[in-house]
């Protein structure tokens, strides 16, 4: 005869089951700001990103949690959370933190991060699966609540500051019409890289899109 759960043990399980065990489950960060003001910026190319993304799969990104706004589906089979981080670029951490360990995901082979990098062209989209923060705080923050700088990041070149410009004003500047039409047709090649390392793994993707 089967023995009955009991409630406790039901609820348990319907919890692990909602957060999963992470082991076929990705975490996909885009980098940014909250703020309306920051739309469509060179900071927040890592929200655009998302929202693209979010459009393309039908997925919600509207649950307030673990300090950011989440969305859970399903990109080709592969299930899938997208993240905005609402605490603001340099604490990007916190939020990203939270979410892996709700979601018991392993941030060195089942998290990508999407963000700016000023040292790439606009529009030229580089893979790694490791490496320091370079300059950039958001990645500086989750290299320190993460304790490891192994983690997959998607970085969109964003261009150098012109001679004079104070960096953060031009990172939290917006694009120009013709560097957003750029960007605009990058987004979706963005989007594919995620689609390949979800399916194919970092290496493979590493290999066929750091080549472009």
């Amino acid at each position: 005869m089967k023995a009955q759960q009991t409630a406790p043990a039901k609820a348990e399980k319907g919890r692990q089951k909602q957060e999963g065990n992470g082991q076929n489950m990705y975490v996909i960060a885009g980098l940014g700001n909250p703020k309306k003001e920051y739309d469509n910026t060179r900071h927040n190319i890592g929200f655009s990103v998302i929202d693209m993304l979010a459009d393309k799969t039908g997925i919600s990104v509207n649950t307030a949690k673990h300090k950011g706004l989440l969305g859970a589906g399903y990109l080709n089979g592969q299930k899938i959370i997208l993240v905005k981080p609402l605490t603001y670029m340099n604490l990007s951490g916190e939020c990203i933190r939270e979410v892996l360990d709700y979601y018991k995901v392993d941030g060195s082979t089942n998290l990508i991060v999407i963000h700016d990098d000023i040292s790439l062209e606009p529009g030229i989209i580089r893979v790694r699966k490791k490496g320091s923060a370079g300059g950039h705080n958001g990645l500086k923050n989750i290299i320190q609540h993460l304790g490891k700088d192994q983690f997959v990041r998607i970085k969109v070149g964003v261009g150098e500051k012109p001679a004079g410009y104070d960096l953060a004003d031009y990172v939290l500047g917006h694009f120009t019409d013709e560097d957003w039409k750029t960007m605009g047709e990058r987004l979706e090649t963005a989007g594919e890289i995620i689609k390949s390392f979800c399916l194919a793994g970092i290496d493979i993707t590493m290999n066929q899109y750091n080549k472009k």
